[in-house]
This record gives structure tokens, C-alpha cells and sequence, in this order.
């Protein structure tokens, strides 16, 4: 996703600059070509040799360095830049930036830079908390700097609170926001759902099924990257939420009606790949039931139909995409809910090909339309996730 995409990564005199290291070589991974400026001081924790090991390119410190190709070096930096990130960030480095101080080879090339321009604190929470580095902080936000927010906990001095720099992969998500993709969704508001939902029998037991939210996230982090407004409302799920989304966790099919129909009707596009329950117990115990000699029978009821009640209430102008796993008859069994239930799209799969089960990271799936239907090959459910929203927002 960041192939070809050049990302400077100035480096200041902090702890966490060992942090950094991480972060280079997962943006090398990624295909992006890494160029790191470090500080004078940011060289006293890290060397530039391990800099230049992960990245294949030579970490700049020094502005007069004789050792370089016939060009004005911070400016043909400056000028391949797709996006700068400062971090760790010192409250030297930031109150420098704030002002327009360029007196060595990190701040010389980001005045110079027309990209966008991250930057994450890293310091003592007296220092970060200081009126007068709030101040240089809210100075770069007027001028377009994205402030990443530091962590609270325990950091290298001893002191525990706010200034610790978040973890690698949190600044690689805040990197892959600007560059991973094109915005063609910005300004479009999309609902995904995800993951299964839990029916209460008693205290201790539930009903439930095997979904574990995986294509439901994809699809929300995909529409995200690509620039769209993101609600996701997730069923208990074991994996992380995707980063800048607006998540509504939820238990069970009556609360995710609840919060579904809520929102729905601002969205341009909703995407049910939730798993939800058809049935639910008829009656709740208040107290764990207890095991008994013989057979159990357990009364269900039907639980509301989401997709059919947004079918029923779908506005002009919004896409409506259903999701069906099936075991057989699936092309027959998802075509008929694209009239039953009035919705644009089934994406359906069958739980018995390979690659398209549940916790699988890759899927099979058919897209039908009332034009027809295609097959898409085996794919990653990323993959899968952006052939979504291109049918969707075609």
C-alpha cells in the first residue's frame, strides 16, 4: 500500500528514538522509501548506521556534510516527500518548528516540505504539560500539523502520566491514513457491521455463532482508508478495532438493531457483514439454570430481520449491501434476498470452500447484483474488502 511512497522520518533526542528502528523497517516492508534526518542529540541513543541498515538509504544529520551527490541536499528531500513524521518529538525540535527555526538538517528540510506533516511528543509529562509547549503545539495545528497524542504510563524517568510516544504501529496506521490509498470516499458516510452476536440464556450461557469479525473489519478499515466517514458496530470480537473508525460495540441482535437503525439513515452506504443471530431464548433466566437428568428443550424466538427493516426504510441514493454464507444452494439462496429484502448487493460464499470460512484471512465471495453475478477468486479479505466498496461507489 505505500510502494513508491516517500516517507522522511525525523528523528530528535529522545529515548524513544530506539523506537523508531521499528518503524523504518516496517514502512520498508511495506515498499516505501524511508529517508530518516536525525538531530545531533537524537544520534546519542541510535546510530545512523542502524538507520541506514533497515532503509538502504543514508541517514542525514550534518547540513555541510561533504559526503553527498552534486544536489542541495534538504531540498531534494523536501522536494520527493509524499509525508513527514516527527518522532520522537522533543520539546526543542517542537518549539523550533513552531517558529520557523532551521539551524540543522531537520528543521532546514521541513520548512521546506509542502507534504503533510505529522509529529509525535515524546518528553516528561511536566514538560509536555508546560503552557509554553501546549502553546508551540496548538501553533503547529494552525499551520496543518497532524499532533499525534502521546501515551499515559510509565516512562524513562520514573514519572508515570501523559508523554510517552505511542507504539510503532500505532504511527504506521496514522502513516497508511494519508498514503495507502487514494480518497476517492471522502465526504461519504458508510456503516459496516461485524462480528457475531450473543443471545443470553442465563448469567453464564449464550447463543452464538463462529464469526470472528474479520471481514467486517477489513471492509471498515478499507472504506476508512479511502477517505470515508466509518461507523462500525461490532459483536464481541477477539481482534483489535481498525484505527480513525467510529466503533459501537454491541451483545446482542436487539442491540444491534438498536444501534444500527440509529445511524442508519445519515449513511450513503451500509454494509451488514455481521453474523447476527436468527433466533434468541424466548425467556432469560434470571439465575444460572441447573443441569437436570433427561433432555433440555430451550423455547427461541425470531429475533427482528436488520436487513430486511433497512430494505424497508433504505432512502433514495443509499447503497444497501447484504452478506450470505450458505452451505448449499447459495446462488439460489442469495439471490432471492436481493428482492425479498430490497437491497443493491448479496455477497455471498460458501462456508465449505476452501479459504472462505470463518477466521480465514482470505475469502471467496460472489457478488450479486440484480445484473447478475461474479465470482471473484481467491483473495485476502483486505482485497476482498476494496472489491466491495469499488461495486458499491462505482
Amino acid at each position: 500500500m505505500l510502494k513508491n511512497k516517500c516517507v522522511v522520518l525525523g528523528v530528535t533526542g529522545s529515548i524513544a528514538a530506539y523506537k523508531i528502528a521499528s518503524l523504518a523497517s516496517a514502512l520498508k516492508k511495506k515498499g516505501a522509501d524511508v529517508q530518516v534526518i536525525m538531530t545531533r542529540n537524537a544520534a546519542q541513543f541510535i546510530t545512523p548506521v542502524t538507520f541506514e541498515t533497515l532503509t538502504g538509504n543514508k541517514c542525514l544529520i550534518d547540513t555541510f556534510d561533504r559526503n553527498f551527490t552534486f544536489e542541495v541536499e534538504h531540498i531534494s528531500v523536501a522536494k520527493k516527500a509524499d509525508l513527514v513524521l516527527v518522532a520522537p518529538a522533543s520539546a526543542n525540535v517542537i518549539g523550533k518548528l513552531a517558529h520557523g527555526i532551521a539551524d540543522d538538517m531537520l528543521t532546514t528540510t521541513i520548512l521546506a516540505c509542502k507534504c503533510p506533516k505529522l509529529l509525535s511528543p515524546a518528553m516528561n509529562t511536566a514538560m509536555y504539560e508546560n503552557p509554553v509547549v501546549q502553546d508551540n503545539l496548538s501553533i503547529l495545528k494552525k499551520y496543518g500539523w497532524e499532533v499525534i497524542e502521546p501515551a499515559s504510563g510509565y516512562l524513562a524517568c520514573g514519572d508515570t502520566g501523559a508523554g510517552k510516544m505511542p507504539e510503532p504501529e500505532v504511527l504506521l496506521s496514522h502513516i497508511e491514513q494519508h498514503l495507502a490509498c487514494e480518497k476517492d470516499l471522502l465526504g461519504k458516510k458508510v456503516l459496516v457491521t461485524a462480528g457475531p452476536t450473543q443471545e443470553a440464556l442465563d448469567p453464564v450461557r449464550y447463543l452464538t455463532n463462529h464469526s470472528t469479525g474479520k471481514m467486517g473489519y477489513a471492509i471498515a478499515h478499507a472504506a476508512s482508508l479511502r477517505g470515508a466517514d466509518v461507523t462500525l458496530v461490532s459483536g464481541p470480537v477477539s481482534i483489535a478495532p481498525p484505527p480513525f473508525v467510529n466503533v459501537i460495540p454491541i451483545t446482542s441482535a436487539q442491540d444491534m438493531f438498536e444501534a444500527v437503525s440509529a445511524h442508519a439513515a445519515e449513511q450513503d452506504a451500509i454494509i451488514k457483514a455481521a453474523a447476527v443471530a436468527d433466533y434468541t431464548p424466548a425467556d432469560v433466566s434470571s439465575e444460572k439454570v441447573k443441569k437436570k437428568d433427561g433432555d433440555m428443550s430451550i423455547p427461541l424466538k425470531r429475533t427482528t430481520d436488520i436487513l430486511k427493516y433497512l430494505g424497508e426504510h433504505k432512502h433514495d441514493g443509499q447503497f444497501l449491501c447484504g452478506f450470505s454464507m450458505e452451505t448449499e444452494h447459495m446462488l439460489e439462496n442469495s439471490t432471492a434476498k436481493l428482492t425479498k429484502k430490497n437491497v443493491d448487493m448479496i455477497v455471498a460464499n460458501n462456508l465449505k470452500t476452501t479459504g472462505a470460512g470463518f477466521g480465514t484471512d482470505t475469502n471467496v465471495v460472489t457478488l450479486i447484483t440484480r445484473e447478475g453475478a461474479e465470482e471473484l477468486p481467491l483473495m485476502s479479505k483486505e482485497e476482498v474488502a476494496h472489491q466491495i466498496l469499488n461495486r458499491i461507489f462505482k
